[in-house]
């Protein structure tokens, strides 16, 4: 049985589930971002129960299938963006592809679904996930923005900037020198 869950966005998240489930003996194939295949069917109690494990996890349940659609897609970003960076690095990435093929869906459907209940299209999610990238690792200030743009698959540092500026309101030099820079949860962009 696959369960969809909301929120899972990193390793970490991935960890706690998987700890909670061996602590309730739920027994499963493999955990994902987003995703669960248990062992065995779940009872509906059952399902009661570890919904509202998840909760106290900052996690859920999510049993619409449309919701599990959006939550998958924001889960491939994320993952893409955040976590495979060297699949960023080539420049010609086919979000579309990559969609569409991992959910063996129609792109076009996703997308009429992702803009009518997110408020945006998938590109900008995409932008919104990069940019928070960005972010993060002008803090690291290990790199340097030309470095950044190569390795998120950005054309030129004038095509970051430009992003940067336009999703900001600011320069990513002007970001960097603030002394408190604001940064967003990957789960709320």
């Amino acid at each position: 049985m696959k369960l969809h869950i909301r929120n899972m966005v990193c390793p970490r998240c991935i960890a706690a589930v998987e700890q909670f489930l061996k602590k309730e003996g739920i027994q499963y194939t493999s955990v994902m971002l987003g995703e669960v295949v248990t062992a065995s069917g779940i009872s509906e109690d059952r399902l009661k129960f570890i919904d509202s494990g998840l909760k106290k996890l900052g996690f859920e349940l999510i049993t619409n299938r449309q919701q599990q659609n959006i939550e998958s897609i924001k889960n491939i970003v994320i993952s893409k963006v955040h976590h495979e960076e060297a699949a960023l690095q080539q420049q010609k990435l086919n979000w579309s592809d990559i969609i569409a093929e991992s959910l063996n869906q129609d792109y076009k459907g996703l997308s009429r679904l992702f803009s009518s209940v997110e408020g945006i299209t998938i590109e900008q999610y995409i932008i919104k996930q990069k940019i928070e990238k960005v972010k993060e690792l002008l803090l690291y200030d290990q790199l340097t923005l030309s470095e950044i743009a190569w390795k998120l698959g950005y054309s030129s540092v004038a095509h970051l900037s430009g992003q940067f500026q336009k999703v900001t309101g600011m320069s990513p030099s002007a970001f960097k020198k603030q002394s408190q820079p604001h940064r967003s949860f990957i789960d709320q962009v």
